[in-house]
């Protein structure tokens, strides 16, 4: 059986030191112009000292027009290098590697955080947005693939994209709406042409050891699990990627649609033709018991997310103890401050419900 903490090779770049990989999370602490805060640097270095084989940063925003929160890292302008080079360093300095998630939130960015409307590629009813032209779906194309350049130059080991969680790439292949008439929507082929052309594009722009993920989601926002798997598949098959991020909720849930709720979601992605390509998993894994339930299932690592906001170390911790389980919740704002989140991410932390005391 795998264990958490074998290493984990690549086809691009140096191995993983272990199975346990920290999931790009959203926590609002750096500047509103997308440069680096403080206190997103001190939340990620932190993490990467707890003993994570790879921290990936919270979405970072490709185009000024694609945020997607308050205190966004962005990635969309040569302004942004000097604290993405810090950053970097930092991480690597505590013998860890690191990836930055290129991210465009689309129809879902807030509209009082940019100027002008919301962009994605269909019309959302009753909202006031712009439906990108060809040109500018080429354009959007290429700022992510000149964000994973930027990543590269600031000393990174790779970039994940986001597909996933209902964000654009997410909404291109939504088969209800995305019903364009050009060559990025409509048919299978065509709503799932933008992600190909970024993951292509990445690939001829960067080095030779430069890893390139994707994160993508199963269910939710009209996408559809067999074609989730069938895109899964293709991806994995393709020689372009060196890992895909399933995002799944639930690993251990049952599909939502009835015609696949044979198995869990986990197995359904796990049981499919990945090549060198590797496969990793998220979704409610939070103690040591999971972490092993899915290496065994066959995932090939684990990103941990609402663990590692109560724990920074929760590998180290996984490592001492094979029952380790974390804190109860709900935990203090002491507790949480100790484990590296600023002030701005602890706010955000309390809307989640009985996670924080008082």
């Amino acid at each position: 059986m795998t264990s958490p903490f074998d290493p984990l090779t690549f086809a691009h770049g140096p191995a993983m030191a272990n199975r346990i990989m920290l999931a790009p999370l959203t926590n609002m602490q750096s500047n509103a112009d997308g440069t680096l805060g403080e206190d997103e640097y001190h939340w990620l270095v932190k993490h990467a000292e707890g003993g994570f084989g790879l921290i990936n940063t919270c979405a970072a925003h490709v185009q000024a027009c694609g945020i997607g929160f308050p205190g966004q890292l962005g990635i969309f302008s040569d302004d942004h290098l000097p604290g993405l080079t810090r950053l970097a360093a930092g991480i690597k300095a505590q013998g860890c590697l690191s990836a930055v998630q290129l991210h465009h939130a689309g129809l879902r960015t807030p509209a009082d955080l940019i100027e002008g409307v919301p962009v994605g590629p269909f019309a959302e009813p009753d909202t006031d947005c712009h439906v990108l032209t060809t040109a500018e779906v080429e354009q959007l194309r290429d700022d992510f693939i000149a964000a994973a350049v930027r990543a590269e130059r600031a000393g990174f080991d790779g970039v994940e994209v986001h597909g996933a969680h209902g964000y654009v790439l997410c909404q291109f292949l939504d088969p209800v709406n995305n019903l364009r008439d050009d060559r990025y929507g409509g048919s299978y082929e065509n709503r799932t042409r933008i992600i190909h052309e970024v993951l292509d594009g990445i690939r001829a722009a960067t080095h030779s050891d430069f890893r390139l993920g994707i994160r993508l989601s199963p269910e939710r926002f009209n996408i559809d699990l067999a074609e989730a798997k069938q895109f899964a598949q293709e991806l994995m098959t393709g020689g372009v990627i060196d890992y895909v991020d399933m995002s799944l909720w639930d690993c251990f849930s049952m599909p939502s649609d009835e015609a696949y709720a044979d198995r869990p979601l986990i197995e359904h992605f796990t049981s499919l033709e990945r090549g060198q390509c590797r496969l990793g998993v998220a979704g409610k894994i939070m103690d040591a018991e999971t972490v092993r339930k899915c290496l065994d299932t066959g995932a090939d690592f684990v990103l941990i997310g609402k663990a590692a906001i109560l724990h920074h170390d929760f590998p180290r911790l996984v490592r001492a103890d094979s029952d380790f389980v974390p804190i109860a919740t709900p935990v203090t704002r002491a507790h949480l401050a100790a484990e590296g989140l600023g002030p701005t991410f602890i706010g955000y932390m309390s809307n989640w419900p009985g996670f924080i005391e008082g």
